[in-house]
This record gives structure tokens, C-alpha cells and sequence, in this order.
């Protein structure tokens, strides 16, 4: 069981800690292996006043704080003004003992406040990346991803996408099968693209029994997800939900916010992480399996969307036992 600890401070919404209340504080019997401890820390004894009028009382205090395996921040009280200095030591603390660090949104000033991202990537909320950067130059801010792992100190940027970062913790850890459960337990939007190198198998599309032409198009996008071995075109998608292609493509776009092509590529490098996370198939048995051309295809597109090669990928998220498909 690894234990992790979240920090709140005065003025915080209630959002991001129950980000990670999700993710890690309920109990998951249903997976039948040890799962998270959590702890949620606050930096005195005081009541931590919340937005809304709550407040907040913890038994925690920053010693648990530091002494957790995944330590996350998910959010600081002003963006502008260092933490208090006993939080910018818990976090030296945990990291000196190798701990993971974890931000959320404007977490990631914290961090960068104790030092922890200098020379490091790392990414905040689009509305505080310049001000981030400016604040402190040593760090590699990157405001157009999802969220950033960069060895043992981990940023995403605004709120919901902190819930990205937590699967992917979930994945590391667990594999692809069981962050994909809680994904779907979650009801986790299906599509997050933007070119960000996200490492978590997407859910299933909404429902798609809705009527009018996002219950046509959410049924298109269930049926490809059935055949994505099969040649699809987006006049075959379009045939799919009753449309003509262009017609098609003016509500998929509006639907996704994406275009059928790159949508199409985003779940089939989806498609392919399982197999290249449980088995021995050959890489390009697991290009044609999830339906790319080539396996150079396959190779391209994979290092455009996860940031590294699938035979990299297979070696850094190899759950054991390898066989083959």
C-alpha cells in the first residue's frame, strides 16, 4: 500500500483535493491488490477556510505531508507570494527522501518555490505559465501539455486536467487495465487531445443512445472503436451515422473538437498500449492488430502522441508475464 499525502491551504477550492480523493482515497476492493493510503495534511492545527464558507480540519499535519510516498500540491493560496517557508521544507523534505512530488494548477509555484523544477520541464495552468516563467526562469515551463512528468516531479496544468495526472499515476503503477477501471468508474471524458503526451487509456464514448446528430455521431465513434483494425474513412464513419461526409465532419469536429483522422490515431495508439504493456506481440503485429498501414506508420504516430517509442513504452510500462496475442 503506498501512502499519499495532499496539502490544503486557506482559500482553496475543494475541487482538486477531491481530485485526488477519487483517484487515491476510496477504497478499490474490486481490484483485489493493496491500494492507496491517503492523508489529507494541512500546514498548522488551525481550521483551513475553504471557498463557500467550509472549512477544513485534519489530524494531518506537514510531517505526514512529508513523509508520504506521492506528495501533492494542488493548488497555492496566491501565485504572486511564496508558500510559508515549513511547506516549501516539507516539500525539500520529501523530495530529499524520494518521495514523487505532484502539482496540480498553481501547485506548480510551490514547487518551483522550493526548488524542486529547476531545470526541469514542467507545466501550470495556461492563465499562469508566462507569470510562472518569469517568477522563475531555471524552470522549462511548457503551457501546451496536458501535464508533465519529469523524473520524480510531476506538474499538470489547470484543475481537471490534475485528474490526467493522477491516472497516469494510477497507470504507473498499476498498468494500463486498472487506470483505465477508474478512468471509466470516473466518467472520465473520452477524448483529450491537444498533442499532449497523455499515458492513459482513454474510456469508452459517452452513451450512444442520445438523439440527434451527437447520439449519431457518439454511435459512429463506438462502432470504429469496434473495428479499428479495419480501413475506416470518414466516409465510412459518415455511412455509420446516417450523414453525408461533410455533414459529418462539420458535427464531429463540434462534437470532439478534433478532426476524424486524428481522433482515429489518438485510439489506436490507445488501442495498442495494452498490448504492448501484456504481451510479446511483435511491434508490428500490434500496428496492424489496432489497424496502422505500416509499422512505420505505426512507430510515427506513436512517437507524436506519447513522446516516445512503442518498444520504449513496452519496456518503461511492462506489467510482467509477458505473452503473446
Amino acid at each position: 500500500m503506498l501512502d499519499v499525502s495532499v496539502l490544503v491551504y486557506p482559500g482553496m477550492s475543494a475541487f482538486e483535493t477531491g481530485i485526488v480523493t477519487e483517484v487515491f482515497g476510496l477504497p478499490r476492493p474490486e481490484f483485489d491488490r493493496p491500494w492507496y493510503r491517503l492523508a489529507v495534511c494541512a500546514p498548522s492545527d488551525a481550521p483551513v477556510p475553504m471557498i463557500g464558507g467550509a472549512t477544513l480540519t485534519t489530524p494531518f499535519g506537514l510531517a505526514e505531508f512529508a513523509a508520504a510516498d506521492t506528495v501533492i500540491v494542488p493548488g497555492v493560496a496566491d501565485v504572486h507570494r511564496d508558500p510559508p517557508a515549513p511547506v516549501l521544507d516539507a516539500l525539500r523534505t520529501a523530495h530529499a527522501r524520494g518521495a514523487r512530488i505532484l502539482s496540480i494548477c498553481s501547485g506548480a509555484f510551490a514547487l518551483a518555490a522550493a526548488g524542486l523544477l529547476d531545470g526541469r520541464r514542467a507545466t501550470t495552468h495556461w492563465r499562469y505559465a508566462r507569470l510562472l516563467q518569469h517568477r522563475f526562469p531555471a524552470v522549462d515551463v511548457d503551457p501546451g501539455v496536458l501535464y508533465l512528468a519529469d523524473g520524480d516531479v510531476w506538474t499538470s496544468a489547470g484543475s481537471a486536467a490534475g485528474l490526467d495526472l493522477c491516472l497516469h499515476v494510477v497507470r504507473a503503477d498499476h498498468g494500463a487495465a486498472i487506470a483505465n477501471a477508474v478512468a471509466r468508474r470516473l466518467v472520465v471524458q473520452p477524448h483529450r487531445d491537444g498533442g499532449q503526451a497523455q499515458y492513459i487509456e482513454a474510456p469508452m464514448p459517452t452513451t450512444a443512445g442520445g438523439p440527434g446528430a451527437d447520439g449519431r455521431i457518439a454511435r459512429s465513434l463506438e462502432w470504429a472503436l469496434a473495428h479499428l483494425a479495419e480501413p475506416l474513412t470518414v466516409d465510412t464513419l459518415a455511412r455509420q451515422a446516417h450523414m453525408s461526409p461533410r455533414t459529418y465532419l462539420r458535427h464531429f469536429t463540434r462534437t470532439t473538437g478534433t478532426s476524424p483522422i486524428r481522433w482515429l490515431i489518438r485510439q489506436r495508439i490507445q488501442a495498442s498500449l495494452a498490448l504492448l504493456e501484456s504481451t510479446d506481440t511483435p511491434i508490428e503485429q500490434v500496428a496492424a492488430a489496432v489497424g496502422f498501414d505500416t509499422p512505420v506508420t505505426f512507430r510515427h504516430h506513436f512517437a507524436g502522441t506519447m513522446r516516445t517509442s512503442p518498444s520504449a513504452y513496452r519496456q518503461a510500462f511492462r506489467t510482467g508475464g509477458g505473452r503473446t496475442a
